[in-house]
């Protein structure tokens, strides 16, 4: 049964974090490199002296407590049985439909809490009471406040499936999903697990391949931008990937001992991956940048949540989809996203019935551009209600 669940993080724990972070031992950098080879020493250096000084995690967690939180445990065929963490927000209008959101890595549950109002209280943000939703955002396995898995082969599929079982165990008898970055392969997982119950994926993320019987010659110019784009992310943003996916207990070391090692490691990618032509701060706070990181660093969730990454590449015949996904799917594009696909790549592999372009925007789409993002949800769902 779901039980009502509040984040409190001790005292002794936010002492002991403001402590390492004084005693952090910082290492060198190369002059004038920027952000060329990582983390830039200078920016880490401020923001881990704010989140030692300045930044307030009880103010944090008070607001965050003020979202309707609960635990439950969720049991599936062929998956361990997991005690899931999610946030339950019931949805205001005449028929609000149950919609279930999977955040990515590095982000967490945290990732809902801009569209969370407009999604539940349209009409308190200027839209249509009709186009309410109830919104169920758990963190998945290993992340946020959810167990953290001590056994192998928890990946993407897995957690698609305690998706639908909890949206079941919630009594939902139909209801919608959505998702980016893992949250995007889950989703997609959870339309093709449940497709009697799930109406319909809305992913902002397209995930897609070139077609094997169409030659390069033949490519258009947006298929060859795209294939330049994703050649330059593997060879030069994939790192991470390599080491999460084949030893990330090594890794896990350094993350979980250190705060400021933890914050390097996570900030680094949110600048990166995010539409903010290089000054992180026109996108994130540092309060909303240390919001997520204390979420990985309280629950002690680095090491699990890595392992993610080598499950997906321990067993990608299991994690990715088996065949095409027939229920009806809807993408919004944005243009800093690291990994993308033209639509010609995504339409073999989904029933894709909304694709949405915009011109800003980057891979944490719902923290990033939450209106648009609402906006798309809400015209893809709106003819499947």
């Amino acid at each position: 049964m779901p039980e009502p669940f509040k984040i409190d993080v001790s005292d002794t724990d936010i002492r002991d974090l403001k402590r390492r972070l004084a005693q952090t031992r910082w290492p060198s950098e190369v002059s004038d490199s920027g952000w060329q080879y990582g983390s830039n020493l200078a920016y880490m250096q401020e923001l881990c002296e704010y989140w030692r000084t300045d930044y307030d995690w009880r103010v944090q967690e008070t607001y965050l407590n003020r979202i309707p939180q609960f635990t439950t445990q969720v049991s599936a065929d062929g998956v361990e049985d997991y005690t899931v963490h999610y946030v339950h927000q019931e949805g205001n209008g005449p028929n609000p439909l149950p919609l279930v959101f999977t955040h990515g890595w590095p982000g967490t549950f945290y990732e809902v809490v801009k569209i969370l109002g407009p999604l539940t209280d349209p009409a308190a943000h200027g839209g249509d009471p009709a186009d309410a939703f109830t919104v169920v955002a758990p963190s998945i396995p290993g992340y946020g406040f959810s167990q953290i898995p001590t056994s192998g082969g928890f990946g993407q599929k897995r957690t698609a499936l305690l998706w639908n079982a909890l949206m079941a165990q919630l009594g939902y008898e139909q209801y919608g999903a959505q998702g980016g970055d893992w949250g995007a392969i889950v989703t997609a997982q959870v339309a093709y697990q449940d497709p009697d119950h799930c109406i319909g994926a809305q992913i902002n993320m397209p995930i897609g391949r070139p077609p094997e019987d169409k030659p390069q010659e033949e490519w258009t110019d947006r298929e060859r931008e795209v294939a330049a784009q994703m050649a330059h992310w593997q060879a030069q943003e994939t790192g991470y990937q390599a080491i999460q996916g084949t030893k990330p207990q090594t890794l896990a070391y350094g993350l979980t001992d250190s705060p400021a090692g933890l914050a390097a490691w996570i900030t680094e990618k949110w600048r990166s991956w995010s539409d903010c032509d290089g000054d992180i701060e026109t996108r994130f706070t540092k309060d909303e940048i240390l919001t997520n990181i204390s979420i990985y660093w309280f629950g002690q969730t680095i090491n699990s949540s890595t392992r993610y990454y080598y499950e997906m590449r321990q067993n990608q015949a299991e994690n990715f989809l088996p065949g095409r996904l027939e229920t009806p799917t809807g993408f919004s594009i944005f243009p800093k996203e690291i990994i993308t696909a033209p639509r010609s790549w995504c339409e073999p592999g989904y029933n894709i019935t909304q694709w949405s372009e915009h011109d800003k925007g980057g891979h944490f789409a719902a923290l990033e551009e939450p209106d648009l993002l609402v906006q798309d949800i809400r015209d893809f769902f709106r003819p499947l209600r």
